[in-house]
């Protein structure tokens, strides 16, 4: 007998069983959630989800009992408070964005509209850290109101430059999209492969959509900026209303904040 066939095959004599796609999975699922916690966005949407939805359950009158009601009041008074807490500093990413403005715009509109989203983004986030210290009690609560308008009113300008930006950089996505599948197209005739241009296809409509949800995002945010400025009046500023484009904002951001990490 040949010596070769008796000795066992060390491949099938220890056999390694595969790894668990399930654990695999589940070990990649926490890690993108502790580096999504790790960051201030992070827990500042997730946050705003909560007090989106608590505001939802408030205005659409589901809970009629009154130590409920208000407990969830508190909650959602106190989440409030948290948030603007996570905001300090935040203006500081506004002022390095404005400061790299001039080497990213291509054109003098481009430039503006940069201006307008970052500086009143920056100057939103500067003032609520005053009215994060006027609602802890340090700062005169009498200073409030101003405090509010002027917030509300830089948030909603910051936003009107955001959205026209947002206008004009999809109107850029959709030429290079129909130019891309010109290209295909004519490849296709051609006889010619183009994995390539199927791969960058597929990942600028990717960035368009991303892009287009940020724009309903901002929407979304200004409507609720809108809302401040008319002190709740109007049909767009019923509380029902509201709550639900701040949801809307929440899940968006959400969204995008998960996928980045």
């Amino acid at each position: 007998m040949d010596s070769k066939s008796a000795t066992p095959d060390p491949k099938t004599q220890n056999p390694i069983a595969p790894a668990k796609p399930t654990s695999k999975n589940q070990k990649d699922f926490l890690t993108q959630l502790e580096i999504y916690l790790a960051k201030r966005d992070g827990v500042d949407k997730l946050l705003k989800i909560s007090r989106y939805a608590t505001k939802i359950i408030l205005a659409s009158s589901l809970i009629a009992q009154e130590p409920l009601v208000t407990r969830l009041k508190s909650f959602e008074s106190s989440v409030g408070v948290s948030r603007k807490a996570f905001r300090l500093g935040k203006f500081v990413q506004d002022v390095n964005a404005l400061r790299s403005t001039h080497f990213t715009s291509h054109s003098d509109l481009n430039f503006v509209l940069n201006v307008i989203a970052y500086g009143g983004e920056g100057l939103y986030y500067f003032i609520e850290q005053f009215v994060w210290l006027g609602k802890a009690g340090l700062i005169d609560k009498r200073r409030l109101p101003a405090l509010q308008k002027w917030s509300a009113w830089c948030e909603f300008v910051g936003y009107f430059g955001s959205v026209s930006l947002k206008v004009i950089e999809l109107r850029k996505i959709d030429e290079e999209e129909r130019c891309l599948v010109a290209s295909i197209d004519l490849a296709v005739l051609r006889g010619i492969e183009c994995r390539e241009e199927h791969d960058k296809l597929r990942k600028l409509r990717e960035k368009k959509m991303m892009k287009r949800l940020s724009m309903v995002q901002d929407l979304a945010d200004g409507l609720m900026a809108l809302a401040d400025i008319r002190d709740g009046r109007g049909r767009l500023s019923a509380p029902l209303v509201v709550s639900s484009a701040g949801l809307l904002s929440a899940l968006i951001s959400t969204h995008k904040n998960w996928i980045s990490c």
